[in-house]
């Protein structure tokens, strides 16, 4: 396969543009199911927290037109002189069971009214109750009732001439309005059926469900039937207290995974809780990643296509050279080749007809220099020393290693010859910051072939810096020193981070390692040593006096001076170390006008 690849320059161009163009849209379609993924559960869990809203603002409307009844009942001057008579009047019982009853009726919610007198006059009420569990709650709760000027019961069952209900009551003291005697009790039952009814009528999702808990965090309504009156705690034990008025909780542990909205109705403490299945994400989920996925096959196949008609149009002269020339004789003559473009293949094919009539001249030239032929070798022989016969020599030890399928070596060869050759670059002092880093990259990978499994280097770089002049040979010193004196030290595998970052128009540089780290009396030394050189070098500090101190770090304090020549003070290194988690060493750059400039 890589022969057959490296045999045509069409099939690797066409591999090249289709991996250029196929992972931009894969990482892009990847991106947009994700960001609609998490939109989906967003505008779900949204919704769904609106929805509880809803529902506790009429509930706490129920809640205030109830309590505020209650206040009118117990003020009211019949209901007042009717507890205060020692005999009950026919004409004002009925009249107050005529009101209580209006009251009621007007409200569906409102099950039932009952005014329990203190002086054995006989009980108001406008449903006929034959059983009530109020009164086991009463003794139950009645140091709550007691201490409060109303009390809200939990869900409890009445036994009516209609048969069984379900209630919730607001029980509050009637007391006398000028001594403040208390004359009775009243007693608001809510139906829970009709609170039920507001829950299932607020169009929550059709397969989750909503409960109401009350202030002991018993069920109110909502859910299975079989969990009423009983604590959340109980049919639900894994998820805990909640903690605030509301929020989202996404539960793993139930049957199926819910999310969990909760919200709190402050005038009473009472708790909606709706559950989301996460299945209903799932299911829209699907669809999105259906819709990108096939949006994505359909740019793949436009684009698969526009390449190879791209890449037969501009191979196909280049193809027909290659033919022509290939059985030619090159003792023979050389034709000339008809040029029928002016774009790169036509310049290529005018140079080549150029370079035969060359060569034809050439031929008679190279008879006449058989006699320098020696001295020619000499000068080769000379010429080894030159960078470039090095640079040849090492591409010549790179391809035997790759049509020897040894990689590995191949691989090093390549990356020593980038690094020697960016090493020398003709005495040039600048590079970009990519060029730097490719550097630094390349004498890190050749030493992770020498010290296999011994350490991870990783580069961070502002995209926006890349293309910004700074000068060379700063950052290999500093990874060669973290490498030596700290990871190589160190029995476990270490790390090496390389970032780079704009910052108030500086670009900051800084390596870290995960190495030994170094001795407060070392740190101390480097950092005199870099004092030092500030001192040598114009860069006054008063904590420094005129002290010798042996240098032992070169490439580091070589690098600093390097810096302050070419940067100026506040350029230089600045050291960081932990004996036994690692060192930090960084150094700022200015930035010039204009230099990332888009």
């Amino acid at each position: 396969m890589k022969r057959w690849f490296a045999k045509s320059l069409k099939r690797k161009l066409s591999l090249l543009i289709l991996f250029a163009v196929v992972l931009p849209l894969l990482s892009m379609g990847i991106v947009s199911y994700q960001i609609a993924t998490s939109v989906t559960e967003d505008k779900a869990k949204q919704a769904g927290m609106n929805t509880l809203k809803q529902m506790t603002d009429k509930l706490d409307f129920v809640i205030q037109d109830v309590e505020n009844m209650s206040i009118f009942l117990i003020g009211q001057r019949d209901i007042q002189a009717y507890l205060n008579s020692k005999e009950g009047d026919v004409n004002s019982y009925s009249q107050i069971v005529g009101t209580l009853w209006n009251l009621s009726y007007s409200k569906k919610y409102i099950l039932n009214i009952t005014i329990t007198p203190s002086n054995n006059n006989p009980v108001l009420f406008t449903t006929t109750i034959t059983n009530s569990g109020l009164q086991p709650l009463l003794q139950q709760y009645e140091s709550v009732y007691n201490s409060a000027t109303k009390w809200w019961s939990p869900l409890y069952e009445i036994q009516t001439s209609d048969g069984p209900k379900k209630v919730i009551s607001l029980v509050r003291p009637i007391r006398d309005v000028s001594t403040f005697k208390t004359l009775g009790t009243l007693s608001v039952s809510l139906d829970q059926a009709e609170i039920e009814r507001y829950l299932t009528d607020a169009g929550w999702e059709s397969s989750g469900f909503v409960l109401l808990l009350d202030q002991y965090n018993r069920i109110i309504a909502g859910g299975d039937p079989s969990w009423l009156a009983r604590t959340f705690a109980e049919i639900f034990p894994n998820l805990g207290k909640l903690e605030r008025t509301s929020g989202v909780l996404n539960v793993e542990n139930m049957e199926q995974p819910h999310t969990v909205l909760y919200n709190q109705i402050p005038r009473l403490g009472w708790t909606l809780i709706g559950f989301i299945p996460t299945e209903i994400y799932q299911k829209q989920n699907g669809y999105v990643l259906t819709v990108t996925a096939v949006t994505i096959v359909i740019a793949l196949l436009l684009a698969m296509g526009l390449v190879l008609y791209f890449l037969q149009w501009v191979t196909k002269p280049l193809t027909k050279l290659t033919k022509y020339l290939k059985d030619l004789n090159p003792e023979e003559t050389i034709p000339t080749y008809e040029v029928k473009s002016i774009d790169e293949v036509g310049l290529l094919v005018h140079s080549y007809n150029k370079l035969s009539e060359r060569i034809s001249r050439l031929k008679d030239q190279v008879q006449l220099n058989e006699a320098m032929k020696k001295e020619a070798d000499i000068l080769a022989l000379q010429a080894q020393i030159n960078p470039h016969f090095l640079y040849n020599t090492l591409s010549s030890i790179h391809w035997i290693a790759l049509m020897n399928k040894d990689r590995q070596i191949a691989d090093m060869v390549g990356a020593l010859s980038d690094f020697l050759r960016f090493s020398l670059n003709k005495g040039e002092e600048f590079c970009s910051v990519q060029q730097e880093i490719s550097h630094a990259q390349n004498y890190a990978y050749i030493q992770a072939i020498r010290f296999p499994d011994q350490f991870e280097i990783e580069f961070f770089m502002d995209p926006k810096m890349v293309q910004t002049s700074m000068l060379k040979l700063l950052l290999q010193p500093l990874i060669e020193n973290s490498l030596i004196h700290g990871i190589q030290k160190k029995k476990a595998k270490g790390h090496i981070y390389v970032h780079g970052e704009l910052r108030d128009n500086q670009m900051k540089f800084v390596v870290e390692d995960t190495g030994i780290g170094m001795e407060d009396a070392k740190l101390r030394d480097i950092q005199g040593q870099i004092m030092q050189a500030n001192h040598q070098l114009g860069v006054r500090n008063e904590t420094f006096k005129d002290v010798k101190i042996a240098v032992t770090s070169y490439g580091l304090i070589n690098v600093h001076r390097r810096l302050l020549l070419h940067y100026g003070a506040g350029s230089g290194l600045m050291v960081e170390s932990t004996l036994g988690v690692g060192t930090t060493i960084s150094f700022s750059i200015p930035l010039e006008k204009g230099e990332i400039e888009q």
